[in-house]
């Protein structure tokens, strides 16, 4: 996953380029000319179809600079195509419990809860009062749940850089405890801080859904700053026990059920070291596989970063046996899809440009090397760029002779979809949604082809 907080570059989600050398590139061939690599047969009698997860990360920051609002979910379609929406993120303090409030780098509780949205902006209509207790995000949320009762919102804990104390959290029974117990409070009793008006006992109750568990990583190197540690691994099995045992405990009063979700990496180095595959798997209703930042644009060779298939490389397809082989039933396994792209600049030694030299990032909008979907969708409309598709590998880039952008377009994930189904996993997820079109065009992509 990416960054959590607003106005710091996004980080890769795993800096893989660390844990293997890069693979030779697979041979290209020009979009003409190419062919969508061809899925297995699906088991007879196994159609997931509509039934299978589509779980998009909707992040805080978003409301900012790109101006993407939860009522964007809403008119662009996008929301009903959804089964789970997963809030981005969390933060948990030094002190090893939840934590919210308007504190730089940490926490927004202006964007979570208090930032007033006019009718314009508001997916009922209704314009935010001065009085009332949810305004921002939250009250958003659940406004779209109103129009979706379908729909599932969990908050997102962690993510690459607010995973900086889920170690220490997590070191013993009773800190296991308090971190459970003050993420319930604060965001499934919704018990918010109270700031004038806004907060208070019980003001967000009812907008999450369970949680989705963003700690990068356990047992192995995550950002600068995150601690880890040789006992998370299993630490990290006996916190989403307590996740697992005080969400039912709760669930159990409230009649109903609540849900439990984990973000997990593609390395195989990284699962065997901070994952006791078969035992959390009892406990979380499905995982989300890392399916992109196989490589990223820091690296000084352009390479894929989200290919379905790559023989020697990182792939959706080889994550996918890594967590079968270690004993992750396949209708758990929710595989990730990019709505970005990685990229390069300076690419030498011609041709396709992959597998070539570069001399560092793209420029880009909101960051060098990365770029939302609908950005190079405009790229790709350029008569200076051509589009290639490896025909084995499943995935496409862009490329003019000097910077290369490696992303899923429209027939990249409707392939990838078509595989979900062929392998009977568990669904999509998308990181995320605000990178789309206004029209939605990418969740439509998958959506179709999950159906098809």
């Amino acid at each position: 996953m990416r960054r959590s907080t607003p106005g710091r570059l996004a980080v890769a989600a795993c800096s893989l380029a660390l844990l293997t050398a890069l693979a030779p590139a697979a041979s290209a061939v020009p979009a003409a000319a190419s062919k969508a690599p061809t899925a297995p047969a699906a088991p007879a009698g196994h159609h997931p179809g509509p039934a299978a997860k589509r779980v998009g990360y909707f992040t805080q920051w978003g409301v900012y600079g790109r101006d993407f609002q939860v009522q964007d979910l809403e008119t662009s379609g996008t929301a009903g195509k959804l089964t789970h929406l997963n809030y981005a993120f969390g933060n948990i303090s030094a002190q090893g419990t939840c934590v919210m409030g308007n504190i730089p780098g940490e926490a927004d509780a202006w964007a979570d809860y208090e930032r007033p949205l006019d009718a314009a902006n508001s997916v009922d209509g209704t314009a935010d009062t001065w009085d009332q207790p949810l305004a921002g995000n939250f009250n958003q949320l659940r406004e779209l749940k109103a129009e979706h009762p379908g729909l599932k919102v969990l908050l997102s804990l962690g993510g690459w850089s607010w995973s900086t104390h889920f170690s220490d959290a997590a070191l013993t029974p009773a800190s296991r405890k308090a971190l459970v117990s003050s993420c319930i409070d604060l965001y499934i009793k919704g018990n918010l801080p109270q700031d004038g008006t806004r907060g208070g006992a019980g003001a967000a109750a009812g907008v999450f859904d369970g949680f989705d568990l963003d700690w990068e990583w356990p047992g192995s190197a995550g950002d600068t700053d995150t601690v880890y540690r040789p006992e998370d691994k299993r630490n990290y099995t006996a916190l989403v026990r307590e996740f697992r045992t005080q969400l039912d405990a709760y669930g159990r009063a409230q009649h109903r059920k609540y849900q439990l979700s984990a973000f997990v990496p593609a390395a195989p180095a990284k699962i065997d070291a901070g994952f006791e595959v078969r035992k959390i798997m009892r406990d979380l209703d499905f995982v989300t596989l890392q399916g992109y930042d196989f490589h990223v644009s820091g690296e000084p060779v352009t390479a894929q970063q989200s290919a379905l298939r790559a023989r020697g490389d990182f792939s959706g397809d080889a994550t996918v046996e890594s967590w079968l082989r270690r004993g992750a039933p396949a209708h758990k396994l929710v595989l990730g899809m990019p709505f970005y792209g990685q990229g390069w600049t300076g690419v030498s030694g011609g041709g396709d440009g992959m597998g070539q030299p570069a001399t560092g990032p793209a420029p880009a909008k909101w960051g060098p090397g990365y770029a939302d979907y609908k950005e190079l969708k405009e790229l790709a409309a350029d008569p200076r760029y051509r589009l290639y598709r490896d025909r084995r590998g499943g995935h496409a880039w862009l490329f003019d002779g000097t910077t290369l952008w490696t992303y899923d377009d429209p027939q990249v994930l409707r392939d990838k979809a078509r595989y979900v189904r062929a392998r009977g996993l568990g669904g999509a997820m998308f990181w995320s949604l605000d990178a789309d079109t206004p029209d939605g065009e990418l969740i439509t992509a998958v959506d179709q082809g999950l159906r098809h």
